[in-house]
């Protein structure tokens, strides 16, 4: 293909720099965790094709440390690959073999570009296959930000737990249809987001066994080809020690290498995740809107101005920042549905896109969650009094009548209270049809709530 000018500072190689000069379409680039990924599957390797004698040991042990220095994020800036680039990432496992190449060369005392003694194909790519080290490092730098994903997510979990037993007594209207509903607590309400963050929780782990299946071993198309025998299960077994991770080769590596369907699946729980997020995020900003003209049932806590005219006037920026992010990782969830769905025969071709995107979807709801629970839930206060309020003037308080004096009646009495502007309680104290005594007992909101928690 003829020679190829790059930087001469610069730890890549040739293809590198092809590829740089062909998918410079966007900013995107590799994320630090596939680098990581990356690195651990060379150094893990190296040390293999030495026990296994497959590579020299001096070089492979000057490769083992250039990957564990990549591993370590110091190269990182030597990886500048566009994520629009060929489907199998050959790029970006090649970028990797050219980078450590470099390294250790330069470890062994040999200038950078020289590939000797250490070459990127013959010795640091030895028994692997951009087809199988790629869908690796997807699957291993995945698991490893779903447990930083599912950490934050348990803080989130537990400050909203916290809330509904601080807001246990706490009455307030129910709403639906954005309606006046019945009476519930201002607890059950928050243990219902609680819930669904424990769901979301459940639905993350179920999704990790598949994210621990390896397709390395696979090498171009399944077969193993070039491949010792021995080399996939010894690097994987080094892997999942180095990780304190449950990795293990892929059941089936055909399937591995062709198909993307536990990142499909992954998505899949990040996507209801994102739902989740989505509806806890709307709900605070109704129950603090106002905070006089509207519900007011909550008060946020106060982080910075929300208007350039207005003074005086607060936002709620952390929901608002939480709608953002849900939106935005449902947006990547089609996008992976889509290039998991790319797959034609041996080899799926979308694989740097959900590379990027998966990675990318469990940062923004790691990092969402965390700032949600430390910058929000945690400062929120309830207004007691304005629940008591809305709860009183509430046509709703009327349902519980219905078994007493028939349904119709009790309709009859919500109608009016509406059109004469008073409350239930007034008007059944003004009619003949329940005692004072009756009337406080059926309106009693606190026993409307239930026992449910």
């Amino acid at each position: 293909m003829g020679e190829v000018a790059l930087p001469a500072w610069a730890y890549w190689g040739a293809q590198t720099q092809r590829a740089v000069e062909n998918f410079g379409v966007s900013d995107k680039r590799i994320p630090p965790l596939m680098i990581q990924a990356l690195g651990l599957i060379k150094q893990t390797a190296a040390e293999v094709n030495a026990e296994l004698e497959t590579v020299p040991a001096d070089l492979a042990e000057a490769i083992a440390k250039a990957a564990g220095e990549v591993r370590e994020g110091r190269w990182n800036e030597h990886f500048p690959i566009d994520v629009f680039q060929t489907g199998s990432g050959t790029s970006w496992n090649m970028n990797a073999n050219e980078v450590i190449a470099n390294r250790a060369n330069e470890l062994l005392g040999s200038p950078l570009g020289t590939k000797k003694p250490v070459h990127p194909n013959d010795h640091v790519n030895r028994g692997q296959s951009s087809n199988d080290v790629i869908p690796t490092a997807i699957h291993l730098a995945d698991r490893i930000a779903a447990d930083q994903l599912l950490i934050a997510l348990q803080e989130l979990e537990r400050s909203l737990s916290a809330k509904a037993d601080e807001f246990a007594e706490v009455i307030k209207i129910g709403r639906t249809h954005l309606q006046d509903a019945v009476p519930v607590t201002l607890g059950q309400e928050f243990s219902g987001y609680a819930s669904q963050i424990r769901k979301g929780v459940k639905r993350l782990r179920n999704a990790l066994p598949h994210l621990e299946e390896l397709a390395l071993g696979g090498t171009a198309v399944g077969t193993g080809l070039n491949a010792h025998p021995k080399f996939a299960p010894k690097v994987i077994e080094r892997i999942a020690a180095h990780t304190k991770l449950p990795f293990r080769q892929a059941e089936n590596l055909f399937e591995a290498l062709a198909c993307r369907d536990a990142q499909a699946e992954l998505m899949g729980a990040l996507n209801v995740l994102a739902g989740s997020l989505l509806k806890i995020g709307n709900d605070l900003r109704l129950l603090s809107s106002g905070p006089r003209a509207g519900l007011g049932e909550i008060k946020l806590p106060s982080l910075q101005p929300g208007s350039s005219i207005m003074p005086g006037k607060v936002n709620p920026v952390i929901p608002e920042m939480v709608i953002q992010a849900a939106v935005y990782v449902k947006g990547k969830a089609v996008s992976v549905g889509l290039a998991a769905a790319s797959a034609p025969l041996e080899l799926n071709i979308m694989m740097p896109l959900i590379a990027y995107e998966t990675l990318d979807s469990l940062s923004l709801l790691a990092n969402t969650a965390q700032v949600l629970a430390d910058r929000c839930i945690r400062g929120i206060e309830a207004d007691p009094e304005r629940c008591a309020d809305w709860v009183e003037w509430s046509l709703a308080l009327v349902t519980p009548l219905a078994t007493r004096i028939g349904y119709d009646k009790a309709a009859e009495i919500a109608y009016r209270a509406f059109k004469e502007k008073k409350t239930v309680r007034q008007l059944l104290g003004e009619s003949d049809l329940l005692s004072p005594e009756e009337v406080d007992k059926a309106l009693d909101p606190k026993s409307m709530t239930g026992e449910r928690g």
